[in-house]
């Protein structure tokens, strides 16, 4: 159960701003499970609270992978005690538990695919053997996250071939999912007081390309599921602005891309009240 190591593969990529562009979607994926969805929808805040909830869940993903060994393994702790109790029987009648390891898995896999995806559309795109190494890094985290082997695919093509199966087999358009896509649709503020006729120009902004990124990224076969179109001139418009961000980015330095992701660790693992033992901010040595 080891954190990501400093300058290793998932220390490079997945705090990457890039990556961040993918955070929707990787959202919209994880409710789409019914057991993750059921649970958001009975257990979560997020309709009244999207900010505070993305916020919480940028703190504790950069606390695993950049706050340390003992950061990572403290927080994953926290997040198996906050689930224990989240638990019940869904609209259908379904019993679920947000600990389910097939559950718990898919919310691991996600995080595992977002980053690689997020470096195909919006960079060059990782090696095969980048790739295999982020995996390797990567399973390593899902231990950290409570997983137990047996749960991980042992390789990167093993990995594609059972993230392709829940998509095909698995994933359903729920209340939760539809509740995410109305978010992304009409974002609330980000402080309520905020004024409504500042926020809505960038609300229309944030809006329209959140969806052109979630929507366009999405396997066509769970676009079709969940009732989402995409036409030709959608494709252009996602392509235009992912090399726009592709040229952007060559002017970033590459250290400067997680630059984001390490100030909020750095936040997690040194805010009053964290332990002191627990403060390494710069990832596991």
């Amino acid at each position: 159960m080891r954190a990501p190591r400093r300058g290793g593969v998932v220390w490079r990529h997945f705090g990457d701003a890039r990556a961040t562009l993918m955070a929707p979607q990787l959202l919209l994926l994880q409710v789409a499970h019914p057991v993750v969805g059921a649970g958001v929808e009975a257990h979560s805040n997020f309709r009244a609270e999207p900010w505070p909830r993305l916020i919480r869940t940028l703190l504790s993903l950069s606390t695993v992978i950049y706050g340390g060994q003992r950061a990572a393994t403290d927080e994953a702790r926290r997040l198996i005690h906050l689930h224990a109790e989240m638990k019940g029987t869904d609209s259908t009648g379904r019993r679920y538990h947000a600990l389910n390891p097939e559950a718990y898995h898919w919310v691991h896999a996600t995080l595992v695919k977002g980053p690689v995806d997020a470096q195909s559309l919006f960079g060059k795109g990782m090696t095969d053997e980048e790739t295999e190494a982020y995996y390797r890094e990567m399973r390593d985290v899902g231990r950290v996250w409570g997983l137990k082997d047996h749960h991980l695919p042992p390789d990167w093509a093993a990995f594609t071939a059972y993230y392709d199966d829940m998509v095909d087999n698995r994933l359903e358009c729920n209340e939760s999912v539809r509740n995410v896509l109305d978010e992304l649709s009409h974002p609330a503020k980000p402080f309520r007081l905020l004024p409504g006729p500042l926020w809505r120009p960038f609300a229309r902004i944030a809006a329209h390309y959140a969806l052109l990124v979630t929507v366009g990224a999405l396997p066509p076969r769970l676009r079709d599921r969940f009732g989402l179109t995409w036409s030709r001139r959608q494709e252009r418009a996602l392509r235009r602005f992912a090399l726009g961000v592709r040229l952007l980015m060559t002017l970033v330095p590459p250290p400067l891309r997680i630059t984001g992701s390490l100030a909020i660790a750095y936040w997690a693992t040194h805010r009053p009240g964290t332990d002191p033992a627990a403060r390494r901010p710069l990832g596991a040595s």
